[in-house]
């Protein structure tokens, strides 16, 4: 019987590193599309067992390319986002609202039988932030334009090599002084990473009625309290001053 596969957009990220080991250990073929094979290939494939991985160079606007992909696929995983805008074309709007809607809309053409798609909790109460609008107007166009959808919303993701953690470490490792905007009482619940990815592997291989999934880990934690644990991790003391 042949292995099933899935089609995963970025994946040489956090959350793409752990999902393609999780799925080609489940004996789920795996093709991922990268901007930069070169740069990014290795990594990609060593994530996957041998023979369960294909790696294509693609840009992700390209939609005659990618739309080759969608024929031998039977799951859909978007996991690209960016955080801040740059030149060149990576606007929250293209990349989370053009792009989603046009994997949407190809996932329909080809009757693909799950399209899951990673966006971000807190978005519906962050009403002035371009980044959740363009979050927020991506999931309806995903949902207008394919049923079967899921939209996972997770908290922080963390792990041993997340932007988050990581980049704070090395701040408060350098920083004498630390701000702490909203004077450290935004509240986050962490998810590990692989709890984030057996998720995704639940709704793809069981199916999934439920079109929006909030994922959150068992802790609620403010920003003040991330810190410092982040801090007691590298042994380190540093003075937290309250901003607006």
């Amino acid at each position: 019987m042949k292995a099933k596969n899935c089609l995963i957009f970025g994946g040489s990220g956090q959350i793409g590193s752990f999902l393609i080991r999780k799925l080609t250990k489940s004996n789920l073929r795996v093709t991922v599309v990268t901007r930069n094979i070169h740069q990014r290939g290795l990594k990609i494939k060593t994530q996957a067992n041998a023979g369960f991985i294909d790696i294509v160079e693609a840009n992700i606007f390209d939609k005659k390319k990618i739309e080759k992909l969608f024929t031998e696929a039977d799951f859909c995983i978007n996991l690209i986002g960016i955080l801040y805008e740059k030149r060149g074309g990576n606007s929250f709007k293209n990349i989370h609202t053009i792009f989603p809607s046009l994997i949407a809309k190809l996932c329909k053409k080809h009757n693909l039988e799950h399209f899951v798609h990673i966006s971000a909790l807190g978005i519906n109460e962050a009403k002035d932030s371009s980044y959740a609008i363009s979050k927020l107007e991506g999931e309806k166009n995903i949902l207008d334009n394919f049923t079967r959808s899921t939209i996972l919303r997770p908290s922080i993701v963390f792990s041993n090599s997340d932007n988050f953690s990581t980049q704070f470490m090395t701040l408060l490792n350098r920083l004498p002084i630390f701000p702490l905007y909203y004077s450290g009482k935004t509240k986050f619940m962490p998810i590990h990473c692989s709890d984030l990815t057996d998720i995704i592997y639940h709704v793809i291989s069981k199916g999934s009625d439920t079109q929006i999934i909030e994922c959150v880990g068992p802790e609620i934690l403010t920003f003040k309290e991330i810190l410092e644990i982040l801090l007691k991790l590298i042994n380190k003391k540093r003075l937290l001053i309250p901003f607006p």
